[in-house]
């Protein structure tokens, strides 16, 4: 008795939400069930935020920053501040660097429980584990509305400092905070990292081997599930990164499981370095005296940081003006879906939303 025969079929995914996570669409080709080829489509969020830096100060294009990741735009300040430093040869005083540590780190969990929250949310679990990180992240907006009176696009970052400094409630809603993250984590896993619906979906699904990462110039909690332990905060460590101490925690194969369990870990460090930064800081300014116009003398710089989602680095040139001559973005959301054709292939439609959804993209910074 022969098989029965089949004709390969291209079906349209997205753009819509949330199974594609945004604006992204997804050209798939099905044998059967099996997805054979897929292909996909970017583009419909282009704002052009690379060319609309390039009209703007140097102080004004921090407000561009938070549009791209939306989901940790402390990170997206950093790198660019940091790039405008190296370009003008600006010096950040000690308390803004630590300040900036912190909102980093808060914004590193903040995102790593969307990332979770709405894995679990692809997988089916409509409620519960989304709800449980959006409880949390809630509180980590709230102290960023302290120090900036905002909680998504926050802008709180300027070349040479911070825009102000930390109010005085910050610090003890900021110790309580850290005080109770470590056993929300514990709840979260409680409901996730043994959960047998859970490990029947993700485990060895999506494989990224440590090659096939290493070669898409893949970065971050993906990079490091698949084995690599590359991490910019020790590799080339900035600001006060090089006086705390952390683990980088690496996955054992590089499947959709592994992705999930390195960013559960990351958040654990997270708050082992905003501890350390808590009994280190010192009073004193948090902003250098720059300049309202900065003007940075005629060269490149490029400067990147570990963001939740991996390397985001600035290349900025100048020509002595207010504004860039040219600026570009290594963003890692766009990098990081150079292999998800390879990692979709032989699999099935309810495997390729869960296996998308472990990369953890921004539009935004997709497109730009």
């Amino acid at each position: 008795m022969t098989g029965i025969r089949t004709e390969p079929i291209t079906i349209n995914l997205g753009p819509q939400h949330p199974s594609t996570h945004g604006v992204f669409r997804l050209r798939v080709t099905f044998d059967g069930e099996e997805i054979i080829d897929a292909e996909p489509v970017f583009g419909y969020l282009h704002r052009g935020t690379e060319k609309l830096a390039e009209t703007r100060n140097y102080v004004q294009i921090v407000t561009l920053t938070d549009r791209m990741d939306y989901l940790a735009s402390m990170s997206n300040n950093l790198a660019y501040v940091r790039t405008v430093e190296k370009l003008a040869d600006i010096e950040v005083p000690e308390r803004a660097q630590y300040i900036r540590v912190i909102s980093a780190e808060l914004q590193r969990i903040a995102s790593h429980l969307m990332a979770t929250g709405f894995l679990l949310n692809d997988l089916g679990a409509l409620a519960t584990p989304l709800v449980y990180c959006f409880r949390e992240r809630e509180r980590i907006l709230d102290l960023f509305e302290m120090l900036c009176g905002a909680r998504i696009t926050l802008s709180y970052m300027r070349p040479g400092g911070v825009f102000q400094d930390a109010p005085e409630d910050f610090w003890p809603s900021l110790d309580s905070l850290i005080g109770d993250l470590p056993h929300y984590f514990d709840e979260l896993e409680s409901l996730i990292t043994s959960n047998e619906i859970v490990l029947a979906r993700t485990k060895n699904v999506g494989l990224l081997t440590d090659e096939q990462a290493i070669d898409n110039s893949m970065s971050g909690p993906n990079l490091r599930a698949s084995g690599v332990k590359w991490d910019l905060r020790k590799a080339d460590p900035y600001e006060i990164y090089d006086r705390v101490k952390f683990e980088v925690p690496i996955g054992a194969i590089g499947d959709t499981f592994d992705r999930y369990l390195v960013r559960i870990l990351e958040m654990r460090e997270s708050v082992k370095i905003i501890e350390q930064c808590l009994e280190q800081i010192e009073s004193g300014p948090i902003r250098a005296n720059t300049p309202f116009f900065i003007r940075p003398p005629a060269g490149e710089a490029y400067a990147a940081v570990e963001g939740p989602k991996g390397e985001l680095g600035f290349y900025m040139v100048s020509d002595g003006g207010v504004a860039p001559y040219r600026c570009k973005v290594r963003a890692p959301s766009f990098i990081n879906l150079t292999p998800l054709r390879d990692m979709l292939k032989g699999w099935k439609m309810g495997d390729l939303i869960i296996i998308f959804g472990s990369i953890d993209i921004v539009l935004g910074e997709v497109d730009r």
